[in-house]
């Protein structure tokens, strides 16, 4: 505890610690090793991991939160039944009870995820309202076409979430939320704070070859078996085919839509375009104020934390 006291007394100014970075390249296990040098807990910040049962899908390696048998506390890592709906307004409510519960442990909590919309919601401070069902307007939008919804989506402004366009009922729900937003203004309520952002950065060619290995691993490791145990407990494939890139392949392949060859290369390829639109979400958010201090993910884990607390001034 006195550990803990002196720590985040002597970063007064930082409220949280932020580790981002697109797949594959560490950011839990960095994220860990800081937790652990500072006496800290994680709050993760990823859309599939809050969901039980969906692990090696989602990538969720919960032995990683071990150092030397010791487990880093963590929060919001399977908090969700696979099939209902979690999105951002239920990450920021269960983020501000992760934080404020941390808070009162004296800890510094560190936020680590991929998610650029659960991050940015943090980082930028959304200040949000649970939408309810708009029956009219849903009305309204139930004979236009889905490249018509986008167009009417694309008009209130740049996209939060690129899966909105993917489908007719995501997109109408889109709609819905921006013209409540547009209607119903929101006084601030979500704290502005104050976050030590650090990116993890790999050379290209380096990520490619890490998510080419890390795919081949999970796919004879259990993520076929997985997936087909979730549509055996009665989720049906659309239900799965919302959840990512993997549970899309996947479930086609069980299905026997495609062939293994075809899943693995499919699915390896889209693996590889996710990550570099995770790179130009985290550009993007520079452009809009938020600092990012890029670490080498190649460093030695120890070098890693040294430059992060040089970072954080201690």
């Amino acid at each position: 505890m006195l550990r803990s006291y002196y720590l985040c007394h002597s970063m007064n100014n930082i409220d949280i610690i932020t580790v981002l970075g697109p797949t594959a390249t560490g950011k839990t296990h960095l994220a860990v090793q800081l937790a652990h040098h500072l006496d800290s807990e994680i709050i993760s910040a990823d859309s599939r991991q809050v969901y039980r049962g969906m692990d090696i899908g989602t990538g969720k390696d919960l032995s990683e939160y071990f150092v030397d048998e010791y487990e880093i506390k963590h929060h919001l890592v399977d908090i969700a039944e696979p099939g209902t709906e979690y999105n951002v307004y239920s990450f920021q409510e269960d983020f501000l009870k992760a934080y404020r519960d941390i808070k009162t442990r004296g800890k510094v909590p560190v936020l680590c995820g991929g998610t650029g919309l659960y991050l940015d919601s943090v980082l930028m401070g959304y200040q949000m309202k649970q939408v309810p069902a708009n029956e009219d307007l849903r009305a309204s939008l139930a004979a236009k076409s889905l490249d018509a919804l986008i167009q009417i989506l694309q008009s209130y402004g740049p996209l939060h979430n690129t899966t909105d366009i993917t489908d007719r009922e995501r997109c109408i729900r889109a709609i819905e939320i921006w013209q409540f937003e547009k209607d119903n203004p929101v006084e601030p309520e979500f704290p502005k704070l104050n976050s030590l952002n650090i990116g993890i950065r790999l050379e290209r060619q380096e990520v490619r070859d890490r998510i080419t290995r890390r795919l081949k691993e999970r796919l004879e490791n259990g993520m076929i078996e997985e997936i087909q145990g979730l549509l055996d407990s009665g989720l049906k494939p659309e239900q799965l085919q919302f959840y990512g890139l993997e549970y899309r392949y996947v479930t086609d392949y069980v299905t026997g839509r495609i062939s293994y060859q075809e899943l693995f290369e499919q699915l390896n390829t889209a693996i590889h375009q996710f990550s570099k639109r995770q790179m130009t979400w985290f550009r993007r958010m520079e452009k809009r104020g938020v600092e990012i201090h890029w670490i080498d993910g190649l460093l030695p884990d120890e070098d890693k934390v040294k430059q992060c607390l040089k970072w954080m001034g201690l």
